[in-house]
């Protein structure tokens, strides 16, 4: 069985854009364009009947569509890194969205995700790199910014390389509802039936 994630897709447009931080950076293994994503929860090697398991209540989730953009570069790994990456500012919606996506795992079994979640594009992974150039690198980016795009749906996306990076094929996808159509169920509108008797 594959490995299976979620994940929001980048667009073309945002894609391009971070395929212009590509380059200059000695150990890096650069994410082909078509790769780029941002991962909501890992879910692993899983049989299929827990794979069913997941898309039957992912496809039940009904969170509004909202907007991001990308902002920023980072890596992973302090003293040694591991990976760039170009951050996600926050947005309500995108945590909310996880966070059920996270309990809904939780609540088939899956376990605890045991990284906190920080909403980032990988740009490349690194082998070798020594800290001062990709210190120099992400200082030289560090303005990076995206124009906001909408995000109408999510992804179950599988990957059968063990490293990482792709290549990457969508399994399933789950619409988001358009903002003017979602509203929450407000109580205080709510009256009791009126007794036939």
């Amino acid at each position: 069985m594959p490995r299976l994630f979620t994940a929001l897709e980048i667009p073309r447009e945002q894609a391009l854009s971070l395929s212009l931080l590509r380059g200059g950076l000695p150990g890096a293994r650069w994410i082909d364009v078509e790769n780029y994503h941002i991962t909501l929860r890992f879910i692993g090697d899983v049989d299929f009947r827990t794979a069913d398991e997941v898309v039957h209540w992912l496809d039940r989730i009904e969170r509004p569509s909202f907007s991001i953009r990308l902002s920023g570069t980072g890596s992973f790994g302090s003293k040694k890194p591991h990976a760039l990456w170009a951050g996600v500012p926050y947005v309500p919606e995108l945590y909310a969205l996880q966070g059920e996506i996270e309990r809904i795992c939780q609540r088939i079994g899956l376990g605890a995700d045991p990284r906190k979640f920080t909403p980032h594009v990988t740009l490349a992974r690194l082998r070798g790199s020594k800290l001062a150039d990709v210190a120099d690198y992400l200082s030289a980016r560090g303005n990076f910014q995206t124009m906001p795009f909408k995000v109408g749906r999510f992804v179950l996306l599988s990957s059968r390389d063990s490293v990482g990076g792709g290549p990457y094929r969508v399994e399933e996808a789950f619409d988001l509802v358009d903002e003017d159509r979602y509203e929450s169920f407000d109580m205080s509108d709510w009256q009791p039936a009126t007794s036939m008797s």
